[in-house]
């Protein structure tokens, strides 16, 4: 195993890795629940490809992410984790949090208004 401090050597990439950095978490958070044991990785990469494969998909990969996080929220789903409507309320908490976050200011879930009125 490489060293974690240790520096690549190599070029950096002229192009940025990910695009927006909503696709950098979403690869991120893959990557956390499958280190947490959440699932294995063949069960990530059967899903992600049965969801990439799907007709209505970019064949140039252009919304790569959006099946990303699609095939994320089935292996949820499928593993009894999160079905869709909790998926979906937690997605839009996030995005009443981030519109209530001062600018330059993390985000947090706390920041969702409406967690505040209901917790108080």
């Amino acid at each position: 195993m490489p060293d974690a401090g240790a520096v690549a050597a190599g070029p950096v990439p002229a192009e940025p890795v990910f695009a927006e950095p909503w696709q950098a978490q979403a690869f991120a958070m893959v990557v956390a629940l499958q280190e947490a044991g959440l699932f294995a990785w063949d069960e990530w990469a059967e899903t992600l490809s049965r969801e990439l494969h799907r007709a209505e998909a970019d064949p140039h990969g252009h919304d790569y992410y959006e099946h990303w996080v699609a095939a994320l929220g089935a292996l949820l789903a499928a593993k009894g984790i999160a079905g869709d409507a909790e998926v979906d309320a937690l997605q839009a908490a996030w995005e009443r949090a981030a519109h209530a976050t001062p600018h330059g200011t993390p985000i947090v879930l706390e920041n969702d208004p409406e967690m505040a009125t209901r917790n108080g």
